[in-house]
């Protein structure tokens, strides 16, 4: 079993996905690999039905464009099944629901992939809020997970996607269009 560490193959999956372009569809599978060539952000949370959840979920879904012009697709994923992700999608966001999600949500039931990414809570099975960014190689960039109580701001996300896409050195607090650190060829293999 593949455990995910930065720097290294994303460890692969295929599960059921709710996908909202496809409402009605029980029958659809996301893997890693559809990702191929493309930015992904991958993200475990939770439970659907909660309450810092949807928080995070929308916050994404209402920055769409900024990981569009990333070149980013979002996947999240929770130990729920597709129809409770699609009943949740359902519900308005006034009633705590997702009602315009606009990216796919990943069914891991079993919990396997949640594990393999080191976030599932066992005693619980559910997900800590984990966030792993997966760059066009598959290779697994970025990983952080927060506590339950703590929502991921999807500001910060995006300075990070945008850090690793210059492909240099960031300092601390680097923001996009500001400078990165360039050093001699033989000194970066060492940084």
């Amino acid at each position: 079993m593949s455990i995910a560490r930065v720097g290294e193959p994303a460890p692969a999956f295929t599960l059921p996905v709710f996908d909202p372009a496809a409402p009605n569809r029980h029958d659809l599978t996301v893997s890693l690999s559809d990702h191929s060539g493309r930015w992904l952000l991958f993200f475990f949370y939770p439970m659907d039905f909660t309450f810092v959840c949807p928080t995070e979920i929308l916050a994404l879904a209402d920055r769409r464009a900024d990981f569009d012009q990333l070149g980013t697709s979002l996947l999240g994923c929770s130990t729920d099944t597709t129809y409770t992700h699609r009943a949740w999608a359902m519900t308005p966001r006034e009633q705590n629901g997702i009602a315009g999600v606009n990216y796919p949500i990943a069914a891991d039931h079993s919990g396997e992939v949640a594990r393999r990414y080191g976030v599932l809570i066992e005693g619980v099975h559910a997900a800590l809020r984990g966030l792993f960014i997966v760059d066009p190689k598959g290779i697994l960039q970025y990983a952080v997970i927060h506590s339950l109580n703590i929502g991921r701001s999807t500001d910060e996300t995006l300075r990070v996607l945008a850090a690793l896409q210059t492909g240099g050195l960031c300092p601390s607090d680097w923001k996009p269009g500001k400078d990165t650190i360039e050093i001699a060829a033989e000194k970066r293999r060492a940084a």
